[in-house]
Formats: C-alpha cells, sequence, structure tokens
C-alpha cells in the first residue's frame, strides 16, 4: 500500500455554523451556502484538496474517503448524555452547545465523520498499513472537552481517534504534538492525568484561550509530567519555531519514546492568518514536519498522523498544507509559495529572536531538559 495515506470527504466541507449566519437551505445534495459568520469555514480546506489534486500531489497518495466514528469510538471520550444532547439539536435545526460551536442540521453526522477519519488514520498507520497519514478533518477537535465544545470543535477528533488505538492495543503509549496556534486544550484536559499519552502543545501565548497553555500546566497523578506547554511570543516567526522545536519538542519526544506520534496540525500560526499574530511561513511547517518525522522514524518505525486543525487564510492555508504533505511524502511535487519573500521580509529581528531563545531555554531548563 501507499507510504502515505490522505483522508478527506466531501460532507465534511459542509459543516455550517448556522447559528451564526444565514443558510440557505440546501436539502442534502447540496453544500450549504452561508453569508457571513465564523471564520472557520470550509474554503481554506477546499483550497487545500485542490492545490494538492492540480500539481498533482494527490495522485502519489492513497486517497481514502473516511468514515464516521461508531458511537462506541465516541463515548470513549464524550459521555452518552453529551452525544445524545448534540444528535438532538442536530437532528431539528441546529444550534449551539458551548463557545462559538454552532452547528446546522446534519452536524452531528458531520462531526463523526471528522473523528471517524482521525480514527482510521491513526488505526491504519498504527497497524503498519500507511506509514504516515494526513487527514483533513472538519470541524477540528483539539479545544472541545468531553461535555463542553469550544473554539469551533464539537468532538475531540485526536483524542477519540487515540482512545480507540489504546482501547484496540495497537500503540501502549503516544505522543501528541499540537502545533495550531491556540493551546491543545481539550486534548490536555483529556489525558491530563494519564501516562500512555503524553501532550505537547506549542502556540502563541495569551491567545485562545487567555488563561490557558502555562507552562507549570504538566499533569497530576500517573501523568505528572506528561503534559507540556511551550508559549512562544507574538511576532515569534520562523526562528522562534526552529528553536523550540531543537530545543524542547524534539528532545521531549525522543525521551518519551513513543509507537506513533499524532499531530494537531493548525495552519493558524501563518504570518497572514487573521486569528493569530505569528510570523510562520510553509517553511516553518515543512521544517516542523521534518523534525517530527525524524523523530517518528527514529522511534517508532515512522508512524506518523496529522489530523487538520485550524487555519483560516483561504490563500496561504493551501501552501502550508501542500509542503506539510509533500515532505510526509517525500515527493519532487513543489507548489512553491507566492507568499513566502514577503513574509521572510517580515520576520523579527535579531535581537527579538535572541530574546525569544533565552525564554525558550528557560523553559527548556524547567522541563529538565
Amino acid at each position: 500500500m501507499n507510504s502515505t495515506a490522505f483522508y478527506w470527504n466531501e460532507r465534511c466541507f459542509w459543516h455550517s455554523g448556522g447559528n451564526y449566519a444565514f443558510v440557505v437551505p440546501a436539502q442534502d445534495y447540496v453544500q450549504p451556502m452561508a453569508a457571513g459568520g465564523l471564520p472557520e469555514t470550509p474554503e481554506s480546506k477546499r483550497r487545500f484538496l485542490n492545490l494538492l489534486d492540480v500539481t498533482g500531489l494527490l495522485a502519489q497518495l492513497d486517497v481514502i474517503r473516511g468514515q464516521p466514528a461508531s458511537e462506541e469510538e465516541l463515548r470513549r471520550v464524550h459521555p452518552a448524555a453529551y452525544l445524545k444532547e448534540f444528535k438532538s439539536l442536530s437532528d431539528a435545526n441546529g444550534g449551539e452547545l458551548g463557545l462559538r460551536t454552532p452547528f446546522s442540521k446534519g452536524g452531528y453526522e458531520i462531526a463523526a465523520l471528522s473523528a471517524g477519519m482521525a480514527v482510521e488514520a491513526v488505526r491504519n498507520v498504527a497497524k503498519g498499513m500507511h506509514r504516515n497519514a494526513y487527514a483533513l478533518c472538519r470541524p477540528p477537535g483539539h479545544h472541545c472537552l468531553p461535555t463542553v465544545p469550544m473554539g469551533f470543535c464539537l468532538m475531540a477528533n485526536i483524542s477519540i481517534a487515540i482512545e480507540a488505538a489504546l482501547a484496540e492495543r495497537t500503540a501502549a503509549r503516544v505522543a501528541v504534538l499540537d502545533w495550531d496556534v491556540h493551546h491543545g486544550n481539550g486534548t490536555e484536559h483529556i489525558f491530563y492525568d494519564r501516562a500512555e499519552v503524553f501532550t505537547i502543545s506549542i502556540h502563541q501565548e495569551g491567545n485562545f484561550q487567555a488563561a490557558s497553555g502555562a507552562a507549570d500546566r504538566r499533569g497530576e497523578g500517573a501523568g505528572a509530567g506528561y503534559n507540556m506547554n511551550v508559549s512562544l511570543l507574538p511576532g515569534s516567526g520562523h526562528d522562534g519555531y526552529c528553536y523550540a522545536m531543537d530545543r524542547i519538542v524534539v528532545p521531549a519526544l525522543r525521551q518519551y519514546r513513543p509507537d506513533i506520534i499524532v499531530v494537531a496540525c493548525g495552519f493558524d500560526a501563518a504570518g497572514v492568518d487573521p486569528l493569530s499574530r505569528m510570523l510562520a511561513t510553509s517553511e516553518t511547517f515543512r521544517m516542523m514536519t521534518q523534525k517530527v518525522q525524524q523523530v517518528a522514524d527514529e522511534q517508532c518505525g515512522g508512524k506518523l498522523v496529522l489530523a487538520h486543525e485550524g487555519g483560516y487564510s483561504e490563500v496561504y492555508v493551501p501552501f502550508c498544507g501542500h509542503a506539510v504533505v509533500q515532505t510526509l511524502k517525500g515527493s519532487a511535487i513543489d507548489a512553491g509559495d507566492p507568499l513566502l519573500e514577503r513574509l521572510n521580509s517580515k520576520q523579527p529581528s535579531r535581537r527579538f529572536c535572541d530574546f525569544q531563545r533565552t525564554l525558550i531555554d528557560e523553559m527548556a531548563a524547567y522541563f529538565g531538559l
């Protein structure tokens, strides 16, 4: 089988925040159309897929349509009462269960499909059916708590996938690296007191949620020491991410020795994203993929899964995503980056980079690295 799998499903593009925008009735066979609403729209994801197709990279992947997660898989993370309430609202005409998480009719089934793609990707990589995989999940999942959705996230996609792998005993030690620009508070919460899952979040300090993601949140009980938050200053840019990966993330992953690595892959740290103040480029995401892929090759036979999270620039997400998938596949097909030169010219000064490196060194010392 192809070494790199790519999971997607057209229905995931049809998820709509009906509470926040006027939604044109669409029956069951036309993508809903919304005027205005949340920044979490299908277009950045659809254009990512389209770019993969146009360059020919998609043809080099094992493309899998994806199936919904089962109720048993969902209930390993989300209580039956939460799923019942979600399904009831979804069957009616949509609604909202948490902070900035509106959905229209059929939202439950689409969220289960998004989670199911993550489950299938982790399962098949853990079993050795693929070396690595990318799951184009939508809606995202890393903010979702077991009973409280938030930040566009309705089901905890990655956590559901990990619980399935642990239950099926295809993995006993799972490392999660979350490089979405927002703190992965949901994943942290779900595994905070457990040692079989090591969670690392690298994020913009003080972004969503403003009060979470501090370095002193290290886990508790059996999970003490198995949670790590690496907060970077706004404007950190490519150098900040490079140094944080080399100084903290890579050594921590090597020290943990996982059976598989799962990445919460958000592209909202990009320099043109409306929901962040970072200056990452497509080459930043390529670099992080290369580094985590190297650790996966060393520690767990290359077993690496990336699940799509945030990223709200319809113009730039496709180029960041293409760089990541190209790296996963080891392909020669490159899409280029029309904004790279401009973003490189906006990178922080040497003085700022040196200051940020000092802060990262302090965090590394605090983590014992």
